[in-house]
């Protein structure tokens, strides 16, 4: 993992919910359809094992996604996700949304996104990620980009950040 800057470190102390796009973020943005017409999606198992450690170290995980599908719905329920929105037209009326239900504040939520629906988010949120094989636009309204790719580990990379900063901390 890169060095984590002090304001970067500042940042994923205040965490407590991070949420995440699904397309190009827990996946490598490929959809994979059949000759029936049955989409699947590849899931990195250490993303998984990630979002397993943030809940277990009290941090909630939710799943924002521009698309409907029964894989990400699947994945979710797998992993014990509660905050799942599919099928979103407008994130940041999501994201609203999302903060009046938990009761968190901007800097208490961090975002990975990967494209230009995200960047509302992303510059509302106290931590902005993104990851490298995103859509370059996105970069320059981040606190950060992941060594890992999309649906190769970065939210594996993103839960050790946000854990070890936040044991820190406590210490």
């Amino acid at each position: 993992m890169k060095a984590i800057s002090a304001g970067l470190r500042k940042k994923a102390q205040e965490i407590k919910l991070l949420l995440l796009d699904v397309d190009g973020v827990l996946t490598d943005g490929g959809i994979y359809i059949d000759d029936r017409g049955v989409e699947s999606k590849r899931f990195d198992v250490r993303d998984g094992q990630g979002i397993t450690l943030l809940k277990r170290a009290g941090i909630e995980v939710g799943f924002i996604s521009g698309r409907l599908s029964g894989a990400v719905r699947y994945r979710a329920n797998e992993l014990g996700i509660k905050l799942i929105y599919q099928g979103v037209g407008e994130k940041a009326e999501t994201y609203e949304r999302i903060k009046k239900k938990t009761g968190l504040k901007d800097e208490n939520i961090a975002y990975v996104g990967d494209d230009i629906m995200d960047i509302p988010i992303l510059r509302a949120v106290g931590l902005a990620i993104t990851v490298p094989n995103g859509w370059p636009g996105v970069r320059p309204v981040v606190d950060y980009v992941t060594e890992a790719k999309g649906g190769r580990g970065a939210v594996r990379e993103i839960s050790e950040l946000i854990i070890s900063t936040q044991a820190r901390r406590r210490l």
